[in-house]
């Protein structure tokens, strides 16, 4: 009786011993390739000195399947780039109001691991991002290169205007230096972003000074009448807000993205208001699409993971996702979202589509990154990762 106890006790002993030999031996004591994960370490954990990182967050957010509406090729979905920093490369980002993007724009500044860090002073908005060993400027946004190209300048005005001004600055010759423009954005789901834009206008928010130029000028008042009289909209009601025809808050992601050149600018006698919605609907998915990236600000950890895959930079913190927003605390009936959402019934399609689009990106990435990991356990060129639980 006592030799078959002792004989059922050696089997989770050697087992015990066993995993410890084998945990030595893949994680030595000296080395600093593996790492428990804790709440402070983020999305990644350092596997190599090279500080190489590997995503860790489950993907309990993530549908098993998602519902295919859209098609989408394989260049859609793998938008990988050798972003050259210290070349000729520029990353533009477009800011559109309300979704999300000074948070993210403040990560592109202060939060990237870099070989030369942005410069940002205390007590300056502005930060100052030159590639290594040179004073040129490898980002274009609001907090690097400030608002150059007008308050909040959509897809038409920086296209035409990015170019020239970042030749200005650098001093170069647009013929002799040709640079690659990647330009990257932040969406929001239209009712929250639109619920959002009204709050902010009601505190007094105006963006008088944004310049929509268009077709090389700025949309006559008759073109683009105000919607109120007097400094700002401080204090506006819902009702009002959303009452009035000539408000950019309406479908704004659909029209900061798309290129309003197709359909005459702000003049909207130039084409039926339907022809116009499905012109500009189409321009801005095949600009989004064709963005070597953009972000969802209700997927934080995902954008994070999606922009390091794409361009090979690494945050140095992780994204956090903050619901708690001034749009989530506003209540409104059934009929007061169905109204909001016929009058962004564009933005509403559009996110309908970036939304799958992201996520099948983000799928994409990860089976990519999981065929990645297990050739290099099969040609033994990689670190093997072990996974406690």
């Amino acid at each position: 009786m006592e030799e078959k106890f002792n004989r059922l006790l050696f089997i989770p002993i050697a087992a015990v011993l066993f995993l410890m030999i084998g945990y030595q031996y893949v994680c030595p004591a000296d080395s600093n390739t593996c790492y428990f994960r804790s709440a402070d370490k983020g999305l990644f954990q350092r596997y190599s000195p090279g500080f190489e990182l590997v995503y860790t967050e489950a993907d309990e957010d993530l549908p098993s399947k998602i519902t295919s509406k859209f098609n989408f090729t394989e260049r859609d979905l793998d938008r990988h780039v050798d972003f050259n920093i210290r070349g000729d490369d520029v990353m533009v980002f477009l800011h559109i109001q309300k979704t999300g993007g000074t948070t993210f724009g403040r990560h592109l500044v202060k939060n990237i691991q870099l070989e030369q860090p942005c410069d940002c002073m205390p007590g300056q908005r502005k930060c100052t991002c030159h590639r290594p060993g040179r004073a040129e400027s490898w980002l274009f946004s609001r907090f690097s290169t400030g608002w150059s190209c007008g308050l909040h300048a959509d897809w038409t005005e920086l296209t035409s205007c990015v170019p020239v001004v970042m030749n200005k600055r650098d001093k170069k010759s647009a013929q002799k230096n040709k640079r690659n423009f990647y330009y990257i954005t932040m969406l929001r789901d239209p009712v929250s972003r639109f619920l959002s834009e009204w709050k902010h206008v009601q505190r007094g928010a105006t963006w008088k000074t944004a310049l929509h130029m268009c077709d090389g000028r700025p949309p006559t008042q008759d073109e683009l009448p105000a919607c109120y009289s007097g400094e700002d909209w401080t204090g506006v009601p819902l009702a009002d807000f959303m009452s009035c025809p000539s408000n950019l808050a309406n479908n704004r992601q659909v029209r900061m993205l798309a290129d309003l050149s197709l359909v005459g600018c702000y003049n909207m006698s130039s084409v039926s208001e339907l022809e116009r919605g499905r012109v500009l609907l189409a321009s801005a998915k095949a600009n989004l699409r064709n963005m070597v990236f953009y972000g969802l600000t209700e997927f934080q950890r995902k954008t994070q993971y999606l922009f390091e895959r794409t361009f090979g930079l690494r945050f140095i913190r992780a994204f956090t996702q903050i619901n708690s927003t001034r749009a989530a605390s506003v209540g409104i009936s059934e009929k007061v979202r169905w109204r909001i959402e016929g009058l962004n019934a564009l933005d509403v399609e559009l996110y309908e589509y970036a939304k799958e689009l992201f996520l099948r990106r983000y799928q994409h990435n990860r089976q990519r990154q999981r065929q990645e990991e297990r050739e290099r356990r099969h040609d033994g060129s990689g670190v093997l990762i072990s996974e406690i639980s």
